[in-house]
């Protein structure tokens, strides 16, 4: 399957919305811890673009997405979600490349990523850093890894 990256569309919003909660699920939240999640993974039509979305197109089907958000020089990789049909075949890698070359060419050094637990081995993988932690957007009490990329010129 050829995968094509490309600005997410405004009308696509409620389907990154959906896709982002069904790959939080993956992880096995339950119904409850979602619902708290859901603000916090919501995008919304008009901040598609703001964001700067991109989205993995698989033969007409939104395989993943990711936002690159802030102003150099440290940018933030606010959202980074595959659809979990796609998980393992390379999306996310093929996203976060993608995100990071992005951020070289907008004259970021650095990208922030404050990591779901389950996903920091994969941002280890791809040569992020963790550097502490911080408090969850939507669970009290809930921890998240602080992480970190070099964008390198």
């Amino acid at each position: 399957m050829d995968v094509l990256l490309r600005p997410a569309r405004a009308a696509e919003a409620g389907m990154l919305t959906d896709l982002a909660l069904r790959s939080k699920a993956h992880w096995g939240y339950d119904a409850e811890f979602l619902e708290a999640c859901r603000d916090e993974l919501t995008v919304a039509a008009n901040e598609v673009t703001l964001r700067r979305t991109t989205v993995a197109d698989g033969d007409g089907h939104i395989l993943g997405f990711t936002t690159l958000e802030g102003e150099p020089p440290t940018g933030v990789l606010g959202m980074m979600f595959v659809d979990p049909r796609a998980i393992g075949r390379g999306i996310g890698r093929l996203l976060f490349e993608h995100t990071v070359a992005a951020g070289r060419d907008l004259g970021f050094t650095r990208i922030t990523i404050d990591a779901d637990p389950n996903a920091e081995p994969f941002y280890r993988a791809m040569g992020a850093v963790r550097t502490g932690s911080i408090p969850s957007g939507s669970i009290a009490g809930r921890v998240l890894p602080r992480m970190v990329v070099a964008v390198r010129a």
